[in-house]
């Protein structure tokens, strides 16, 4: 014959405890999972932004349609989908009138930031992205890293940490990767 033991509630109240701590910390790893997704995504969008700039540009050269505040909240509304539909933008030609201009905006308000500081890294970042993505004459990650007498790879760091600043500038506060 067998006999069943009662938990005591004091083991009952132990076990109880733990559950509830790991279900906390579960849910608290998830919701850092799904942060990190969510700017990594608008990361990825920025830097496509950047990316095919110029094909935006020539996409819209020469338009001279108005554009309406919802076509301005549309194309807005589109920067925060999980993938920036690169097709659906071109086909769009007021969204990519909205997009290249707001990108013009976001990359003036870099540059002063970049002049306010007085840091030589600073405005080294923005010369090379607006050299590698928005000016007329592309030059290349070893034209800019010998122009600046740097490695290659701080151009790609420089890049980096520039898109970061610019997604913040872009998407606000959800752009903002929090520790």
């Amino acid at each position: 014959m067998s006999q069943k033991q009662a938990l005591s509630p004091e083991v009952i109240e132990e076990i109880t405890r733990a559950a509830v701590q790991a279900a906390m910390e579960f849910q608290e790893k998830k919701k850092q999972k799904q942060q990190k997704e969510k700017r990594d995504w608008r990361l990825r969008n920025t830097k496509l932004l950047l990316k095919h700039y110029r094909s935006f540009v020539s996409h819209v050269e020469g338009a001279r349609e108005q554009v309406t505040a919802m076509d301005y909240a549309d194309a807005m509304e589109s920067l925060y989908t999980d993938e920036l539909a690169l097709e659906s933008i071109k086909r769009s030609r007021q969204r990519t009138i909205v997009m290249v201009k707001f990108v013009r905006k976001m990359i003036g308000v870099y540059q002063a930031m970049c002049e306010a500081s007085g840091q030589q890294e600073d405005l080294r970042r923005y010369h090379i992205v607006h050299e590698l993505y928005i000016s007329e004459k592309k030059q290349t990650v070893e034209e800019l890293a010998e122009f600046h007498n740097i490695e290659p790879r701080t151009v790609y760091n420089d890049v980096k940490n520039a898109v970061k600043t610019l997604s913040v500038l872009v998407f606000g506060v959800d752009g903002i990767e929090f520790n």
